[in-house]
């Protein structure tokens, strides 16, 4: 089940906001201010945060700002701040679109539902080669794997195994699999070689961010990227 986070210090608008995202059939946690929701946020996995600006203790241009640092989920900001510089700094911030309040619940329904498809086909590996695993960010075109802007340096075997189970998130592919579909040659013996490279790469993804562990192992079948 989907899950949004909405995370505004206004009970009212939380309940209106939380009314219509339940029938819609969508999972649901509530969080009073920016710290309520990094603590929710680091504990729950989310699909969506719906986002209110001016909060007690932590707003949510600092909120944004820290997620973003780590994660990629769609950001939808709702705010009674209605210049245009406050919708600019929103998005500027890291939020991927902006209300403003009063708003029409069947309005930001739609908005809701059109980031969440956005970010499907994202993951779905439609979205012109570029994958967002995370914090990482493929890009199949030019070949490079970066977090927040900074590249990663891979060998193009490194990358063409990345890319694969990043393409294919959840799917489990053996040594001999990953070998013939990389190298593109038959696979005789060369699990040794494909999981040489599978250390290398993780040792390096591991080095740009410590907290995420992206290539999970599945003993005795091969080796995956969790959905």
């Amino acid at each position: 089940m989907t899950t949004i986070l909405i995370v505004d210090d206004d009970p009212h608008i939380a309940e209106l906001i939380e009314v219509y995202l339940l029938n819609e059939g969508f999972s649901i946690n509530k969080a009073k201010d920016g710290i309520e929701a990094i603590d929710l946020f680091n504990r729950v996995p989310v699909d969506l945060i719906i986002l209110d600006i001016m909060m007690p203790r932590m707003d949510g241009f600092e909120f944004c700002k820290k997620v973003r640092k780590q994660h990629q989920v769609p950001i939808l900001m709702v705010s009674a701040k209605v210049e245009d510089m406050d919708k600019i700094v929103g998005l500027m911030t890291g939020a991927d679109d902006y209300m403003t309040k009063p708003f029409n619940p069947l309005e930001l329904m739609a908005r809701v539902k059109a980031l969440l498809r956005r970010a499907n086909y994202k993951q779905s590996g439609q979205d012109d080669g570029i994958l967002k695993v995370g914090s990482f960010e493929i890009d199949k075109n030019s070949h490079t794997v970066s977090v927040e802007g900074e590249q990663i340096k891979l060998t193009a075997r490194e990358f063409e195994i990345l890319y694969l189970l990043a393409k294919h998130r959840g799917r489990v592919f053996s040594s001999d699999e990953i070998f013939e579909k990389v190298w593109n040659e038959p696979c005789e013996g060369a699990n040794k070689t494909v999981m040489v490279h599978i250390s290398n790469l993780r040792d390096k993804l591991n080095a740009a961010v410590l907290s995420e562990t992206v290539i999970q192992t599945v003993w005795g079948v091969g080796y995956k990227i969790e959905k």
